[in-house]
């Protein structure tokens, strides 16, 4: 199957499965976090949209441990930074509707939790196919070292996903199942 094919079948998939209530374990966030401890206190996380794995719950947990929450907004020629957001804080309904913090500060996270629509177990993964978090990695990874942690569902997962030289893997996937 192609990107194109993997992406209508699992979003299909995830459509189906969302009112199943599956939950990624902040213990399995924090264990990363503990093993790689030599990144800072920045997280950019993301809202949740078109059926993905709801973070907002673990955003709120990180920030009452003094991790500072960044959300992505999508600019001009699409092009993602991220910007400084709290649980309180209100957001703006972006052109694709997504909500984005009203933040006009630009935070470069040293985590990021990424959504993704599949992934293989070579940390692959497929997005929506606008390539924002690729480019947005690629662009970060110049100046900083970040470290990413793509957030999924056991069933997004897929055999093999065939690359091209803008996917950027990922350094962890973590699902409801580990």
């Amino acid at each position: 199957m192609n990107k194109s094919e993997i992406r209508k079948k699992i979003l299909k998939l995830r459509k189906k499965n969302f009112s199943k209530n599956f939950e990624i374990d902040l213990l399995d966030i924090l264990k990363i976090l503990k093993k790689e401890k030599n990144f800072g206190k920045i997280i950019g996380g993301y809202y949740p949209y078109n059926y993905e794995i709801d973070i907002l719950k673990i955003l709120n947990k990180l920030e009452k441990q003094n991790y500072l929450i960044t959300l992505p907004k999508i600019k001009k020629n699409s092009k993602m930074d991220f910007f400084h957001w709290s649980a309180e804080d209100p957001l703006l309904i972006n052109e694709y509707g997504i909500p984005e913090p009203i933040s006009q500060k630009i935070r470069y996270p040293n985590i990021l939790l990424v959504p993704l629509v599949a992934f293989d177990e070579n940390f692959n993964r497929i997005g929506y196919g606008g390539g924002f978090y690729d480019r947005y990695i690629k662009r970060i990874k110049k100046n900083k070292k970040i470290l990413t942690i793509g957030l999924a569902y056991s069933f997004q997962r897929v055999k093999k996903i065939v690359t091209n030289k803008y996917d950027i893997k990922l350094d962890y996937i973590i699902t409801e199942k580990k």
